[in-house]
């Protein structure tokens, strides 16, 4: 393993990443964070498809454009970029060596494409039985729509999750909405990574690794939780409620004087102190609304009524009242706003990290914290090809002579 990193939960893990774009590489740098060490292989002088999703641009030491997007450093942190033409039989062959000092492959291609190059999974198992093999596709591995390609915007709106993000079709701005981020990508990502330690759990008592099958679909299609359970058990299709709560009120954003801000109160002792925060014992004291099922059955009264009083003040001054009070409450946030905030600067959510070419990848610290063995960052998201060599010899113990002939013939 990487004795040059420091030991991490995954320290003695080692990944070989075939993925490219988000979902595969989100979960590798899950890995990376944990400690594994995770080689990135990328096609020669190209790389993965990211690096040139920008502006905006990474920065060199001389504030000129690095070549690689922001894009690529969100996704790949903590890894090792190995260049390698998996299209032909040297490149093949490495790629097997490899596996069989590998813990852990993940890869993205279209199905079948890997088989076809002689590196499936059930090839790659005879090499290596202990081998976690994780695919991740849009559809899956099998079924009438496996061979289909997508992207994160396609899932989104065929899991159902555009069906309740947005406004109502009868509000101003109302219709379907897709989430700011990709989505259905990340949470693909974030499964495949509880798949893999889960598997390499399992091979821990059983000496055996596996294949995991994800795909996009089945991963978006699963975060409609409490919506699509509600759908099951009443028939009625969930919709829209833009910023409302379906199972809340008052659980949504409301003008203040001077911007937005962010009531959610989550039951009904934070409905009386809301009301006596606000003002309104009136409606702390009415029947219709004492109880969370009257707030959800008379919402559109009790919302207009609840707007008028709340337009009276600042987002600073009813936060400050809720706050004081315990009504979870809160601003609506851009991204400065929220990396000036008191409580993200002491968690310590900004990463910087040093690329070898000088740029400086400004990334997100991992929400995962370990006490006795945190995240690792120090590997900056990786310049194409820079750790080639390296691997060649420290993983497969190729010399000077063997990897100059390799580059020479296009291999690598």
């Amino acid at each position: 393993m990487d004795s040059s990193r420091q030991r991490g939960a995954l320290s003695h893990i080692r990944v070989l990443d075939l993925s490219r774009i988000l979902a595969g590489p989100w979960c590798t740098q899950n890995l990376a964070d944990m400690g594994a060490e995770v080689i990135k292989i990328e096609r020669p002088g190209v790389g993965d498809d990211t690096r040139r999703w920008g502006p905006p641009w990474l920065k060199d030491a001389d504030g000129k454009d690095s070549g690689d997007s922001t894009y690529f450093a969100a996704a790949n942190r903590g890894k090792k970029s190995m260049t390698v033409d998996i299209a032909g039989p040297e490149g093949q062959a490495l790629i097997r060596q490899l596996v069989a000092k590998s813990d852990v492959l993940i890869e993205n291609y279209k199905v079948g494409d890997l088989v076809r190059y002689g590196l499936g999974y059930e090839q790659l198992r005879e090499i290596n039985p202990g081998l976690v093999y994780c695919s991740i596709t849009g559809y899956g591995q099998s079924g009438p729509s496996a061979h289909k390609p997508g992207y994160d915007f396609v899932f989104q709106g065929l899991g159902g999750l555009m069906s309740i993000t947005g406004e109502r079709d009868d509000a101003p701005g109302g219709g379907p909405q897709k989430v700011g981020i990709a989505i259905a990508d990340v949470l693909t990502g974030m499964y495949a990574t509880i798949a893999i330690l889960s598997a390499l759990n399992s091979r821990s008592v059983t000496g055996v690794g596996q294949y995991i099958d994800m795909a996009l679909l089945d991963c978006v299609v699963a975060l409609g939780g409490n919506q699509v359970t509600g759908y099951f058990a009443s028939g009625k299709v969930p919709h829209r409620y833009g910023n409302a709560h379906a199972s809340l009120v008052p659980y949504q954003t409301f003008a203040s004087s001077d911007g937005e801000v962010i009531v959610a109160v989550g039951n009904d002792a934070q409905w009386q102190r809301y009301c006596e925060a606000i003002g309104r014992d009136d409606l702390a004291a009415d029947p219709r609304y004492v109880t969370v099922t009257g707030r959800i059955l008379g919402r559109e009264a009790l919302v207009d009524e609840l707007a008028r009083t709340m337009r009276t003040q600042t987002t600073a001054c009813w936060i400050e009242r809720l706050e004081a009070v315990g009504v979870p409450c809160g601003p609506v946030n851009d991204y400065r706003q929220t990396f000036e905030d008191p409580q993200v600067r002491h968690r310590g959510l900004r990463v910087d990290v040093p690329r070898a070419d000088g740029a400086m990848a400004g990334t997100i610290a991992s929400p995962l914290r370990l006490a006795a063995t945190p995240p690792v960052y120090d590997r900056a998201p990786p310049v194409l090809g820079q750790d080639t060599e390296a691997v060649l010899r420290e993983v497969l113990g190729k010399d000077d002579s063997e990897i100059a002939a390799m580059r020479a013939r296009g291999a690598i």
